[in-house]
């Protein structure tokens, strides 16, 4: 079966890495080069009322969408009195459901999970896409990791093929053999090479902080977009797999 491109990528909101800048179109050009199947989205803005007047590009989810041709859904995790924002799925192939879950564990993160469905051409099995942002502090990630492991076993069956996309913060690595053990979810690029890919600060990346996590699926090639113009889109470089079903060729 022919495999797809995943893409995770945090937006910044869709600002400069030191927020100077509005960037949305520079970001949808960027994005069109890579040309990803299917694209999970954080720090999506759905609505900022100062900016709006002044940029193109909102709500960014929908203007991404129209710009790469996309089926688009967005779960809302952050309001404030100025607009919102969350996270996004964006589509080549129609989104068949798609529903947003709360991870949020204190008051001054409001984190979500947007969980969707999709069909690629010629595929046997829908695919669940998951697409989170998880908190800072280790402590918050443990407890928001309990929620996504009983929202996985609640809503998705054990057989149907997962992807897990985000970012985790996790510099410390404590997803991985959490997710293995409890859901068999394996890191495309610790499974391709070994390694977690370093994906912040994007000018200069040290902290493997995105992940693309994967079950009944396999890696064909990975990737992380470094150099122009990804450096000074976001303060996160965006990860690229390349995934087909397992045991499929």
């Amino acid at each position: 079966m022919k495999s797809i491109s995943v893409v995770t990528y945090n937006l910044h909101k869709g600002m400069s890495p030191l927020g100077r800048r509005a960037l949305m179109p520079e970001i949808a050009g960027a994005l069109q080069g890579l040309d990803p199947d299917v694209l999970f989205l954080q720090e999506v803005q759905g609505r900022h009322l100062e900016r709006e007047q002044q940029h193109q590009g909102w709500p960014q989810h929908d203007f991404l969408a129209g710009q790469l041709t996309r089926h688009a859904s967005y779960g809302m995790n952050a309001r404030y009195d100025h607009g919102h924002h969350g996270n996004a799925v964006l589509s080549r192939f129609p989104i068949a459901a798609a529903a947003n879950h709360d991870l949020t564990v204190n008051r001054l993160e409001q984190r979500g999970l947007l969980h969707t469905l999709i069909q690629p051409q010629g595929w046997a099995q829908p695919v669940a896409c998951l697409c989170g942002h998880f908190n800072l502090l280790a402590r918050d990630r443990r407890r928001q990791y309990q929620v996504l492991l009983r929202y996985i076993r609640q809503h998705i069956p054990a057989d149907m093929p997962l992807i897990l996309a985000g970012d985790f913060n996790d510099w410390q690595r404590e997803a991985d053999e959490l997710l293995k053990a409890a859901t068999g979810l394996a890191e495309a690029f610790v499974s391709h090479t070994g390694r977690h890919a370093r994906s912040f600060p994007a000018r200069l990346p040290l902290l493997p902080l995105d992940r693309i996590y994967l079950r009944g699926l396999e890696v064909e090639s990975v990737v992380v977009c470094r150099g122009q113009p990804w450096s000074h889109l976001s303060d996160h470089l965006p990860l690229l797999a390349r995934v087909r079903p397992r045991g499929r060729h």
